[in-house]
Formats: structure tokens, C-alpha cells, sequence
């Protein structure tokens, strides 16, 4: 879904820009409260996950892909503040280095791809939570729901946008038709990718799933015959290396699904340009202002070598969004640590 230059009008995309920066202000502020020197590396980690699967569009209905959002799963692994910050690194990334989302639109792809599915996708999960009962399968669960509906919530405001903004004549109500129905069948790939991630985390390390905090349940007790809570054991320190070892995981995992699996992702059109190419609006893109970069189009220039081209790429992007993502996460809980030394002192 992500918006070329051209689309969306330049007083339009400025107000977006102003919405998607004071977003980042405030989500830089939030996440100070969500990392922690555990999470904050897997922040890092997150976004260059999400910027891996980003890469394997997954065919949805006759001559139309989709890819992940990310929105639901950032949010519900590190929280919804710092979910918004990892996918604008991903968006950055791909706007600047990969010519991928038009740079003028960078507002519009953050406010739609980062905030909406981020804010909808964690509030819808946070009822779930408080709905079902307290374990594992419903994390699981809630995870999958949240993120269905994140996605045709990202397409409504998408139209909303155009309906303000756009550059063509097209009737609103058959973008809006367009788009909601091809991004319902997106979400439904959002929702398996995000459920499942969000499981296999759960199941190995809960403590590190912002979404599950807490979801340990006290141990009751039956004495003269009313159940009373059983004394709180102690917690299990768990060892930095059990830390190191999911961190390495999940970017082997990425690494390899950037460089390798990313190959055979469909190469038809995403629900976005599906939608632009039917309804006319795709004459209107701008060329990109990355267009002549060295890894536009998610291949590496001069490498002539189709599969070792994208190969490259991927292992690329993966590698820097996990260097920018864990910097600009590393500061921020240097932020967060340098806050509380003064109040302790005092």
C-alpha cells in the first residue's frame, strides 16, 4: 500500500506530513515508557522483520498481491508507540534507499502504514485481551483479529485521503469499494503472518511480548474452604544469552527471508496499484526522486543476476533497518535512562 509521488496533492501531503511528524514526536515520548534493556533490542529487530516480510508479497485474488502491514504485529511485540516508530525506520528505508513509497507521500504512507493500522489494530487487541480468557491461545488469537481488520482500516483512510487530496476525477465510492475489497482478502494474510509470529514469540519467551504482560495468572489456593491467592514466587532471572539467541533468530530468519525466499514472492501488482491500474489513477505517478539509486526496485544495480540482484538487496535493507531501527531505539532508552537519573538523585 505504499503511496508513489503524484497521487495524493501537495497541500494534502504536507497535512499528512504535519500528522505523521507530531504522531513520531509523541510515539518518541511513548516509547520511552515500552523499552526496557530488554525490548529494546527487539525493537530493532522487529522493524527488520517487518521490512524482510514486506518483500514476499503473497498472491490474494486474480492478478493481485499483498504484503505486510506491520502495524499489528510491532504493536503487540513492543507496544503501540514504538510499534509506530518501527514501521516508519521501515518506511524510510524504503522511500529513500529502495525508491519504494514516494518520498513526498512519506506522510501519507506513515499516517496510513504506521499509525492507523498501529493504533487500530492495538486497540482492537486490547479489547480482545480483556474479552477471552487469560492465556496464550487468546494473545493468538486477538493477535489474528487485530490485525484482519488493521488492514481495510488502512484502505478507508487511504480513501479518505484520496477523497481530500487526489489527483484524478475517479467516483470515491468505486476507490473506496476497490480498496476495502482487495485489502479485506491483504488482511487475511496479515492476520495468519501476525498470529503466527506473535505465537512462536509467546511460546518461548512471553516476558519479551508487550501484549502479554501480565498474563500470568496468580495461583489460587483452597484453605478452609475458600480459595485465596498462593503466595507470589520469586521471579526466574532469565539469562541475556536466552535473549541473544531469539535476537539471532529472528535475523537469521529475516536475512533469509529477505535474501532467499523473497525470490519467489508474486509478482503481481500489490492492492494499491491493482486499484490505480483499474480505476485510472496510475498515470499519475511522479518518478521517484531515489529512482536512480543503486537499490531501487529492491535489486542491486549492475548485478545482472535476477535472483543474486534481489538477494543482495534484501540482505541489504534487512541489514540496515536493524542498524537504524536499534539506533534510533538504543537512544531513545538512553533518553529514557538519562530521565530517571535526575529524579532518583533527587
Amino acid at each position: 500500500m505504499h503511496v508513489p509521488d503524484g497521487f495524493i496533492d501537495a497541500p494534502t501531503s504536507a497535512a499528512t506530513g504535519l500528522v505523521a511528524a507530531g504522531a513520531l514526536a509523541v510515539s518518541l515520548r511513548g516509547a520511552r515508557r515500552e523499552l526496557d534493556e530488554r525490548t529494546a533490542p527487539l525493537a530493532g529487530l522487529v522493524a527488520a522483520f517487518i521490512f524482510a516480510v514486506q518483500m514476499l508479497n503473497f498472491p490474494v485474488a486474480a492478478g493481485t498481491s499483498g504484503h505486510l502491514l506491520g502495524g499489528a504485529l510491532a504493536a503487540i511485540l513492543v507496544g503501540p508507540w514504538t510499534g509506530v516508530l518501527c514501521v516508519s525506520v521501515v518506511l524510510l528505508m524504503q522511500g529513500i534507499l529502495f525508491a519504494d513509497g514516494g518520498l513526498t507521500a512519506l506522510g501519507v504512507n506513515i499516517t496510513d502504514m504506521a499509525i492507523v493500522t498501529t493504533v487500530v489494530s492495538y486497540t482492537v487487541f486490547r479489547v480482545l485481551v480483556r474479552l477471552l480468557p487469560r492465556g496464550r491461545r487468546s494473545i493468538t488469537a486477538a493477535s489474528f483479529l487485530a490485525a484482519l481488520v488493521s488492514v481495510p482500516a488502512a484502505a478507508v483512510v487511504f480513501t479518505l485521503i484520496y477523497a481530500v487530496g487526489g489527483t484524478t476525477d475517479v467516483s470515491i465510492g468505486k476507490v473506496a469499494t476497490a480498496m476495502i475489497g482487495v485489502h479485506v482478502l491483504i488482511g487475511i494474510g496479515e492476520a495468519v503472518i501476525t498470529a503466527l509470529t506473535v505465537g512462536a514469540v509467546v511460546a518461548v519467551r512471553p516476558d519479551l511480548v508487550h501484549g502479554a504482560r501480565g498474563l500470568r495468572q496468580r495461583l489460587k489456593l483452597r484453605v478452609g474452604g475458600e480459595l485465596v491467592d498462593a503466595p507470589a514466587a520469586q521471579p526466574v532471572p532469565v539469562a541475556a544469552r536466552s535473549r541473544r539467541t531469539l535476537w539471532i533468530t529472528g535475523l537469521v530468519t529475516s536475512l533469509v527471508l529477505a535474501g532467499f525466499v523473497s525470490f519467489y514472492a508474486s509478482a503481481s501488482p500489490d492492492g494499491l496499484e491493482k486499484v490505480a491500474v483499474d480505476q485510472g489513477i496510475a498515470h499519475t505517478a511522479r518518478k521517484h526522486a531515489s529512482s536512480d539509486s543503486p537499490l531501487a526496485g529492491y535489486g542491486v544495480k549492475d548485478v545482472a543476476d535476477a535472483r543474486l540482484s534481489g538477494g543482495l538487496a534484501g540482505v541489504i535493507g534487512v541489514g540496515g533497518t536493524v542498524v537504524a531501527g536499534s539506533a534510533v531505539f538504543w537512544a531513545v532508552r538512553r533518553r529514557r535512562t538519562a530521565d530517571a537519573e535526575p529524579s532518583q538523585a533527587g
